[in-house]
């Protein structure tokens, strides 16, 4: 007689029974029943009994079940349970242990008062007598007592059964196993599955569109692709919308992200940061708080630009601008996050260095001040957003200096620079909305007049918001940002940057003063005699340059050979930078040439002479160069004086028949009789012509013979009238006398008295 095979009842093995696949999902073997899965989902509870008489014969392989792959359960444990159920499961546990040691702690170390009970001494009673004790006391309970605290079933058998496992995992045992049931999550047919992907495809092409819609292509790809598949198995709309959360999420967002978001790659490395200035996020927002330039002046915005530290999320440093942050703004931020921060007036002794392993003196020796409480580092990674200034060519010659790499964030990824932009939301909830001049998070939101509550300057709040990062945000506790290590633990920024420096140790490397210089844009010009050195337009110089060494040609070589490197800050161009040859921590300072002594004229920078130049194209005063002004006089010179007038561009033939011309005209101009005089007060409608031919002797004749006419006809009407006789010399006097006073009218009343 051959062997019989034995059965493996193993969760995942496969055997056929009356021609149909089966594969093991699960095994009760304290209860003899087994969970089987069809080849086509579906699922029954047989006992082992069961199995036993129907023969099944062992598959070679395990049996893919649809809906069912990849699903396996993860153990159980008390986190799972709702604490209204772990205290009945622990309850339950201490009859459990009662019935078996006489304790409900289980240790006779562990008694309570009056502990042990008559019934339940281990002395005097047995483990079944205790556990019939125990059965009886459960049975005599009231009947809503017992269901409410869950002891409705506690049969000896059932304290029998949970005897068995472990003191430490009595109490999981005795929870109900109906509380955490195992998901078995919905069967979806191919074909359906086939469907939903399809219309989730189309459906991130399409404009939004809501469920009931995406339903409705459901069933139009259902009866298109497949005719006879039966209406009523196509799942409803309720059932859609909880397949669709499941399988893509809530999908809440807007669709045109939502299409950018599906083209993108997300299969990439993840960043796993552990250390300190691993990954350093940067990011600018708008302060929502109005402030004043100054006390007097008038209500601002400033612009808010903050470096955080993911691991130990440091505000490390950050900048207030009053326009948008430049590509200089950000290099003197990434400066800022690798210098110590001094102590500043007011603060006191709880806000100095307080991290183990380097001591405060030390620091403080190497920095040259008392530093506060925040760590700084060397960044090795830098994740900015995709604004302008983070592209500029000089933050990638900042990225060399300072030896770091600057990576933009991925295209709508908000992940990357989530931790930055809880900061900002943790400043505003935390600081911003209680201080004066907050306007909010949107307009609508915005008080009566924010502007008229502006109180804090610039430097005010800057020292507000270093105050509140050095003493509020360092020491607060991070909640879900506990580490990797720890996943339980309460930490805070310093925590985290103390534990960090405990494990990999610190090394403390304070950038040089000339860092500074060595962030600003680079200039590769000649250095000239008298005027100095051309940047941007102006001329900067200084009497360092009359030396020797600066006449020449500077000894460099390469791509710019023979030329000096000059920086210049776009926020102040009154003065540029050269670097000492001789001595490279020496810096000259070169100012504007027509910059008076110091204090006359104020700081202006790039964004100054563009505005100007914008003043000047909107009135229309255009600057042309030479090579733009060649066409309008070309058309000046082609009506004053073509090339076909010049006299090198004339044969002879051409001049002599030229003078010919201008000859005739002459004669024929002489031979004209002279127009008729026009009369007096009339002038001849070629009188301009006329004159313009230049004067003639008949013109001049007759205007001399009329001046003599006019002169004698005055003469003659003179003599017509007759002669009056001349004013007495007492009248003259009277009329020229100012001592004499005016006579009275006849008409005047006079004085009666």
């Amino acid at each position: 007689m051959a062997a019989q095979r034995l059965l493996e009842l193993a969760p995942g093995a496969g055997f056929r029974i009356d021609g149909v696949d089966w594969v093991v999902d699960e095994v009760e073997p304290q209860h003899g029943r087994v969970t089987l899965v069809s080849a086509e989902g579906q699922t029954e509870d047989r006992t082992v009994s069961w199995l036993m008489h129907h023969r099944p014969e062992p598959l070679p392989e395990v049996v893919e079940v649809p809906g069912r792959n990849g699903r396996r359960a993860q153990p159980r444990t008390l986190a799972d349970l709702t604490p209204l159920q772990l205290k009945h499961a622990r309850l339950r546990a201490e009859h459990v242990r009662e019935a078996v040691t006489g304790f409900r702690e289980g240790h006779p170390a562990k008694a309570r008062p009056g502990e042990p009970r008559a019934e339940y001494d281990p002395a005097r009673t047995t483990l079944m007598e205790r556990r019939k004790t125990k059965a009886r006391e459960l049975a005599g309970l009231d009947p809503l007592e017992a269901e409410l605290l869950g002891l409705r079933r506690m049969s000896e058998r059932t304290l029998i059964r949970l005897s068995a496992p472990h003191v430490d995992e009595l109490v999981l045992a005795c929870a109900d196993g109906r509380w955490t049931r195992r998901r078995t999550g919905r069967v979806v047919r191919p074909e359906i599955r086939e469907a939903i992907l399809a219309v989730r495809q189309e459906s991130v092409r399409r404009s939004r569109m809501s469920m009931r819609g995406k339903h409705r292509l459901l069933h139009q790809y259902m009866a298109e692709r497949f005719p006879s598949f039966p209406t009523k198995d196509v799942p409803s709309c309720d059932t859609l919308s909880r397949i669709w959360r499941e399988w893509f999420g809530a999908g809440g967002a807007r669709q045109r992200y939502l299409a950018t978001a599906e083209m993108l790659d997300d299969t990439g490395p993840r960043v796993v940061v552990h250390r300190p200035g691993q990954v350093v996020a940067l990011d600018s927002t708008p302060l929502p708080v109005k402030l004043r330039e100054s006390v007097f002046g008038e209500p601002i915005s400033v612009m808010l630009t903050l470096a955080l530290d993911v691991y130990t999320h440091s505000c490390c440093a950050f900048r207030l601008t009053m326009v948008s942050d430049t590509s200089v703004d950000v290099a003197m931020l990434l400066r800022d996050v690798m210098m110590p921060l001094p102590m500043r007036e007011g603060w006191g002794e709880e806000m100095e260095w307080p991290y183990p392993g380097v001591p405060a003196d030390i620091v403080a020796d190497f920095a040259g001040h008392k530093v506060a409480g925040l760590p700084f580092f060397a960044p090795e990674t830098v994740t900015t957003d995709h604004g302008a200034p983070y592209k500029n060519h000089q933050i990638v010659q900042a990225q060399d200096e300072i030896g770091c790499n600057i990576l933009p964030a991925r295209t709508m990824r908000a992940t990357d620079k989530s931790a930055v932009e809880r900061a900002f939301g943790s400043l505003k909830t935390m600081l911003l909305e209680h201080l004066l001049g907050f306007t909010g998070t949107d307009v609508a939101d915005r008080g009566t007049d924010p502007e008229a509550d502006a109180v804090l300057t610039i430097g005010q709040m800057e020292h507000v918001i270093a105050t509140w990062i050095v003493r509020i945000w360092q020491n607060h506790a991070l909640g879900e940002y506990a580490p990797s290590w720890e996943p339980g633990g309460h930490h805070s920024p310093n925590s985290l940057f103390a534990a960090s420096m405990h494990q990999g140790g610190w090394a403390m490397q304070i950038p040089t003063p000339e860092l500074y210089y060595k962030l600003l844009r680079k200039h590769h010009v000649m250095i000239h005699r008298r005027r100095g050195v051309k940047i941007l337009g102006l001329y900067y110089y200084d009497p360092v340059l009359e030396e020797p060494r600066f006449q020449g040609p500077s000894a460099r070589g390469g791509r710019h050979a023979a030329r000096w490197v000059v920086r210049s800050d776009r926020r102040d161009r009154r003065k540029v930078f050269l670097q000492d040859p001789d001595d490279h921590e020496t810096w000259h300072h070169l100012r504007w040439t027509g910059l008076p002594s110091e204090g006359e004229v104020p700081a202006f920078s790039d964004k100054t002479v563009e505005a100007l130049m914008a003043d000047v194209r909107l009135r229309k005063l255009k600057v042309l160069s030479d090579t733009e002004l060649l066409r309008p006089l070309l058309e000046i010179l082609r009506s004053a004086a073509p090339v076909d007038q010049w006299p090198t561009q004339m044969t002879r033939k051409e001049k002599v028949a030229r003078s010919r011309l201008a000859s005739q005209g002459r004669a024929a101009a002489s031979d004209r009789p002279p127009a008729a005089a026009p009369a007096a007060g009339e002038t001849s409608p070629n009188a301009g012509a006329q004159e313009s031919a230049g004067p003639s002797w008949p013109r001049d004749a007759r205007t001399v013979q009329a001046a003599v006419d006019a002169d004698l006809r005055r003469r003659r009407e003179g003599l017509d009238q007759s002669p009056q006789a001349p004013q007495l010399l007492d009248n003259a006097l009277r009329q020229r006398s100012l001592l004499l006073l005016p006579e009275l009218d006849d008409d005047e009343p006079g004085d009666d008295t």
